[in-house]
């Protein structure tokens, strides 16, 4: 019998691009719901509980309300929204995290999908965490941009519909300009940081791709390292795996520019480490696509984990 599969919020940005990777797949049973019976609370509850897996894709307080639905209940779930991300009885579904997450991920019945902007951001600093070469009081700071798809339907309307009545004509802008912002929780803990980052996150006029930066000083990391040292930390991190892909040295020492849309369309992710030694500086770099990677991608690369597929 071929698993069955319901994601809760199919109609909107992620779960479309869900439905999209899952559309030519023969080994599952896909559930879903007509769009105008959407709020319909108990045909919801009937597919959710019918499914083995169920992907929400939702705001926060309706993936709560849909996880309590299933409390008592076999369905198993992955919440795309920020509502379980570091809540001790969800497993956090950054597949490369350490060596045996994606084992935890594979026995899990919660799975808390991260966030984009997280995923850049935890793929660099966790890595010298756990090499010891960072501290957890390192005054970390995180700069990143994305495509405007992370903000779904409302702020796509904006950006693409001149007609709209909050049209925004801004080639890119910043935002979260009072330092709060929803994806702190979830770097700090998973970047095993005594204190959450100073982060500045800003939208280009572009659908998809994503940049994430975390520029470090190399003299106040332990043991000084070089950029060599700390490039092989993220190699020896992530190796034997295959969606993210740590640049060589030399060949991110000869690029002339980094594009925020270099793997829009694509569900990996490529790390890349620049800086000077001369200047004792490096700047470590996450290049994904904010929709791939960085959510529907993972959703999928979760659930095939989950199901014990390829």
């Amino acid at each position: 019998m071929k698993p069955k599969i319901f994601i809760d919020g199919e109609h909107g940005t992620t779960g479309l691009q869900i439905r999209t990777r899952l559309a030519g797949r023969t080994d599952l049973e896909i559930l879903s719901i007509p769009e105008e019976e959407r709020r319909n609370k108990d045909l919801r509850a009937e597919l959710l509980r019918a499914a083995d897996i169920a992907i929400l894709c939702l705001p926060d307080d309706a993936s709560r309300e849909a996880a309590a639905l299933l409390e008592g209940h076999k369905t198993r779930i992955i919440d795309t929204s920020t509502a379980h991300r570091t809540h001790a009885d969800w497993v956090y579904g950054f597949a490369e995290l350490e060596p045996m997450q994606a084992q935890r991920i594979r026995e899990a019945r919660l799975v808390a999908n991260p966030g984009c902007y997280p995923t850049g951001a935890i793929s660099l600093i966790r890595p010298l965490r756990d090499a010891g070469l960072l501290n957890s009081d390192y005054p970390v700071t995180v700069n990143a941009v994305s495509g405007y798809t992370g903000g779904g339907k409302q702020m796509i309307a904006r950006m693409e519909d001149a007609t709209h009545p909050e049209h925004m004509a801004e080639n890119h802008f910043l935002y979260g300009l009072s330092l709060k912002h929803k994806h702190l929780p979830e770097m700090k803990l998973y970047g095993r940081l005594d204190h959450a980052p100073i982060f500045a996150p800003s939208v280009g006029r572009f659908p998809q791709g994503m940049i994430v930066q975390v520029p470090l000083y190399l003299g106040l990391l332990n043991g000084k390292p070089t950029l060599h040292e700390v490039h092989q930390a993220l190699a020896a991190h992530y190796s034997g795996q295959k969606i993210v892909r740590v640049v060589p040295l030399e060949e991110s020492a000869a690029l002339p520019l980094i594009d925020a849309e270099l793997l829009a369309g694509t569900d990996g992710m490529n790390l890349c480490v620049f800086g000077s030694e001369e200047s004792g500086q490096v700047n470590l770099v996450a290049v994904l696509d904010n929709l791939g990677k960085g959510a529907s991608g993972a959703a999928v690369q979760n659930m095939n984990l989950m199901l014990g597929l390829s």
